[in-house]
């Protein structure tokens, strides 16, 4: 696959071909599969993040920490607030896969189970209220999963290995590419979308409350899809940013190896190591680790 977004962006000037078809066509390249092949498996992952939103949304999953379960339906119930329904269900859609993820039911990791909210609220919002069909859904996916592989290459997925901000920021990085190419922007603006939304996310800790993907991941994805919009919106406007989007991500894997260990995942510091945080895993029935994460 790729390994920076300026090669990306310059194979499909080359071409002429659009993002999804020139990732499509690498993917099949390098797996040996065809595009048919990788068409189907992504199909099968956009039904699993539906599934997985629509099983948090009923507010029945809980986890056996007790920590989580039952706030997207809250949140769902609750609104619209004050920016309106679409900003209310994008939250809301966030949380519940998270929720899910905590109750040990089927997530799609994109990029990880940590930051799995973030990628399936951003294309299905999108895709909604933008009208688009599943075809159009599954090559926003092939777009945010290129951008995905850049990061993997030039930083890093791993909470263990540079904090929140190579998670749930990477989710947001790979979202915001996702909706402004599915909102019809250009390769560049699609370029400057994650490297808003990335610059946003730098430098965020991984301290998740008794080593639980739980709190405070799920608003963590929450947070992480409106900094998704937000960079799209800001790109589709035409506005630019003097750092280019893989100098964002060099930086950001810079920062993440630059954190104190306490900070990458291993609930010993930040909001982790708070009083209020300790008492609460203390007085839990049950601690089921359902992996660590940010």
């Amino acid at each position: 696959m790729f390994k920076s977004l300026e090669s990306l962006v310059a194979e499909a000037a080359a071409t002429g071909q659009s993002l999804p078809v020139v990732l499509q066509l690498a993917e099949a390249d390098e797996s040996g599969r065809p595009v048919s092949e990788v068409r189907e498996r992504v199909r099968r992952v956009l039904l699993v993040m539906r599934a997985a939103v629509a099983e948090g949304l009923e507010g029945e999953v809980r986890s056996r920490s007790g920590l989580t379960g039952g706030r997207a339906a809250r949140l769902q119930q609750g609104g619209p607030r004050l920016l309106g329904e679409r900003v209310t269900m994008t939250l809301a859609r966030a949380i519940a896969t998270l929720e899910v993820n905590a109750a040990m039911g089927l997530i799609v990791a994109a990029p990880t189970a940590g930051a799995a909210g973030v990628l399936p609220a951003i294309v299905l919002a999108a895709g909604e209220y933008l009208e688009q069909d599943e075809d159009r859904l599954i090559d926003a996916l092939i777009v945010a999963g290129g951008v995905g592989a850049v990061i993997a290459h030039r930083a890093s997925l791993a909470g263990a290995e540079g904090g929140c901000q190579a998670e749930t920021g990477s989710a947001a990085g790979m979202g915001a590419a996702a909706v402004t190419w599915l909102a019809g922007g250009s390769n560049d603006q699609v370029a400057t979308a994650v490297a808003l939304a990335l610059q946003g996310m730098l430098g965020l800790i991984c301290d998740p409350i008794g080593g639980l993907v739980e709190i405070p991941c799920i608003y963590r994805n929450a947070s992480a899809a409106m900094q998704a919009f937000a960079a799209a919106e800001m790109a589709l406007a035409g506005l630019d940013f003097p750092v280019s989007a893989d100098e964002v991500i060099d930086v950001m894997g810079e920062v993440g190896h630059a954190l104190p260990v306490k900070y990458r995942e291993t609930a010993q510091g930040g909001l982790a190591a708070t009083a209020s945080a300790r008492r609460l895993v203390q007085i839990q029935p049950s601690r089921h680790p359902s992996g660590i994460s940010g």
